[in-house]
């Protein structure tokens, strides 16, 4: 029968890609912040019947039938999801059914503004996301550019960080909030490697009447095992993603206050039908299966982990003379400020790449362009789960100053064009051999999910292929 077939048989093309992006993982250096390696239980997940199962609705309320172990999946997870922020159900509603974080966020927006309701949140050169009103200029006519729908559909003013701590600037967003009197502050970030202070947000935002939103997509693993500050005590509105320290499959998920404002039934009317479809079950069977695992003291153990290794890098590059946003990081992240070598982000993503360690370049302050940026993002949780320890993000640390020595050096051989720059990168004999060092370095460690033993490429040369 032709649905029993593996995909092996049934498509080798792509079974063949799979197959080398395992090897991939494998050989490389995972320092993407907002990535990490889930487990074969949520791999088993995604990849079960669940998939087949139209949804609708919500459990108890769907537009099909034959949803009665579906609804139990789905309030098994808005179980576990509470249990795992240690929220009471009578006071917390938990919608587990967006696809992933930026959704979550309009859904957000959606269910609770009005078109061009004011909205505030941290700018994308200060470390915060996209979907938190982001928008740029245009260079022709000088007029506001929407990067994101959120700032298609909504007034944004965003916030910024202190040129001189790199913290945020509670002094200016207070002022701006009295001027601009915002609906929503939005609180978190994705390149921020430092912990929230709730309490002045809170402050800011009672003082103009708004609610206040905490994304904490990048945190939610430290949140859970207490191991960053509690935004629950004082936000509204709190969202995330599943996969990143909390290390479940890609998915989104949102926290909201029960109150006399209404906030569940209207966040999920804005969730289903106004702005999704089905439910993807077997995404949120995933979820379920991982907050499980985050409640153990295996996990809380891992988030220790993952901060003691991003400190253990921050140290090693700040004595190598690099500077950091906020002089280092609490959590889980390092944004390193690449200007003062006179490197650009795109640059060191790009000789990381052929090195096989993968890490993203990413806007500092003071940048205008998100395209071409003065910094790189990089993150520990991907590696902390292959066992990494304070240090081997030593080695990392070192592996990457010299990542940044040759980047100097092909830039001043091969000039400032980034095409210069590459066609330098791939003669280069000393890139080659720096490759051979991180691979074999990365290669002693192992991978969750698969065995690395029944893998079609396990040699260090099919990285190459």
């Amino acid at each position: 029968m032709a649905g029993n077939m593996p995909l092996k048989e049934h498509d080798p093309d792509l079974y063949d890609l799979i197959e080398k992006e395992k090897n991939r993982q494998w050989k490389g250096m995972e320092l993407i912040a907002s990535e990490n390696f889930t487990s074969r239980a949520v791999m088993d997940c995604l990849g079960s019947v669940l998939t087949n199962k139209y949804s609708e609705g919500y459990p108890g309320k769907r537009y099909y039938g034959g949803g009665e172990f579906v609804d139990m999946v789905e309030n098994l997870c808005i179980d576990r999801a509470l249990q795992a922020y240690r929220l009471s159900p009578d006071e917390w509603h938990v919608n587990v059914q967006p696809y992933s974080g930026s959704p979550a966020n309009f859904a957000v927006y959606t269910g609770l503004l009005k078109p061009h309701d004011r909205i505030m949140g941290l700018d994308l050169p200060s470390g915060g996301h996209l979907t938190h009103g982001f928008y740029t200029y245009s260079k022709n006519d000088a007029r506001r550019k929407a990067v994101s729908a959120t700032s298609v559909f909504f007034e944004s003013l965003p916030y910024s960080v202190d040129a001189e701590t790199g913290l945020v600037d509670f002094v200016e967003l207070a002022r701006n909030a009295q001027l601009f009197k915002p609906a929503l502050i939005i609180c978190g970030g994705s390149a921020y490697p430092r912990d929230w202070d709730y309490a002045k947000y809170r402050e800011i935002a009672d003082s103009c009447g708004a609610l206040l939103m905490m994304d904490m997509a990048h945190i939610s693993g430290l949140i859970a095992t207490e191991e960053h500050a509690d935004p629950f005590k004082y936000c509204d509105i709190v969202t995330s993603t599943t996969h990143k320290s909390l290390r479940g499959p890609r998915s989104g998920i949102i926290f909201c206050k029960k109150d006399e404002r209404n906030m569940p039934a209207l966040i999920n009317q804005a969730v289903f039908p106004a702005l999704q479809g089905g439910p993807h079950e077997h995404q949120i069977a995933g979820v379920a299966t991982q907050l499980k695992e985050v409640m153990t003291p295996e996990f809380k153990d891992y988030i220790v982990q993952v901060k003691k290794n991003a400190a253990a890098l921050a140290t090693l590059l700040t004595s190598k003379g690099h500077k950091l946003a906020s002089g280092g990081t609490e959590n889980h992240l390092v944004l390193w400020d690449l200007r003062p070598s006179d490197i650009t982000g795109s640059k060191m993503e790009k000789i990381c790449d052929a090195l096989h360690i993968t890490l993203n370049k990413n806007a500092v302050l003071g940048d205008r362009s998100a395209l071409s940026p003065g910094g790189v993002r990089i993150g520990t949780p991907a590696l902390t789960t292959r066992g990494y320890k304070e240090a081997d993000f030593v080695q990392v640390g070192e592996f990457l100053h010299s990542a940044l020595q040759l980047c100097i050096e092909l830039q001043e051989s091969h000039g400032r064009k980034l095409k210069d720059f590459q066609v330098g990168l791939e003669a280069s004999e000393k890139v080659k051999a720096l490759q051979i060092e991180v691979t074999t370095f990365a290669s002693q460690f192992p991978m969750p999910g698969f065995d690395v033993k029944e893998m079609k490429y396990h040699d260090l040369a099919d990285l190459n292929k």
